[in-house]
Order: structure tokens, then C-alpha cells, then sequence
């Protein structure tokens, strides 16, 4: 199982010069399945040797469809390697991160995204 401080708990707190995951690695994070003021859902796919560069996200979960191996670096950390196993699902708190496929496989994972929802007073 994958732990929560290396798959996607790459992602400290966010950090203002990180950019939207979706901007940022448009060949990596395929597209939004579903966004509404509550969440976003991506479908990501990293090939082999892929690398996906700073972003931030939000607290989120990773839902894994396939095995693979991923390198991961929390801003301010060193790399960290994380085995992928397919249906695992993890909640991960939001952080600025990097990512790089050491593996020998496409990874595909869908992230959720939870948006923090403002109340009326």
C-alpha cells in the first residue's frame, strides 16, 4: 500500500507559485471527468519514464487503476519512491509536488480534488 506521505502527499501546503496540475502537465493529467463546485475529477496516465512537474492540489484522493512505480518529490523533501498497486485509494492532504514514472508501465490513477466550499453568513 502506498502511503500517504509519498504517492500524492507530495503536496505540503500549497504554494503560491505551483500551478494547476491540469496547466501544467496537459500530456500527463488527460482531462476532468467531472468538476462541480465540490470536487475535481482527473484522469492522469504517466508513461514510462514520464515526468510531471510542480503543482499543487488541494486535500485529494488518488484512486490507483493500474500497478507502477513512482517517484515522488514533496516540495522541500527529498525523492521518495512509492509502489503503485492497482485499486488502491488514498486520502492525501493538500501539497506542491513533482512526480517522475520509474516504472516500467503506463500508470493511471483518477485524483479527486475536494474544493473548500464557502458558507453564506
Amino acid at each position: 500500500m502506498i502511503s500517504a506521505s509519498l504517492l500524492f502527499g507530495l503536496f505540503l501546503t500549497l504554494n503560491a507559485n505551483a500551478q494547476d496540475p491540469m496547466k501544467v502537465a496537459p500530456n500527463v493529467y488527460k482531462k476532468v471527468v467531472l468538476e462541480n463546485d465540490k470536487v475535481r475529477i482527473m484522469q492522469v496516465e504517466i508513461a514510462p519514464g514520464g515526468i510531471v512537474p510542480w503543482h499543487s492540489h488541494p486535500d485529494h484522493i488518488a484512486y490507483a487503476l493500474t500497478d507502477g512505480k513512482l517517484e515522488i518529490t514533496d516540495k522541500g523533501k527529498s525523492a521518495e519512491v512509492a509502489e503503485v498497486k492497482a485499486g488502491e485509494a488514498m486520502y492525501l492532504n493538500a501539497t506542491t509536488h513533482m512526480a517522475k514514472n520509474v516504472g516500467e508501465t503506463d500508470l493511471k490513477i483518477v485524483v479527486t480534488e475536494l474544493k473548500t466550499i464557502k458558507t453564506k453568513k
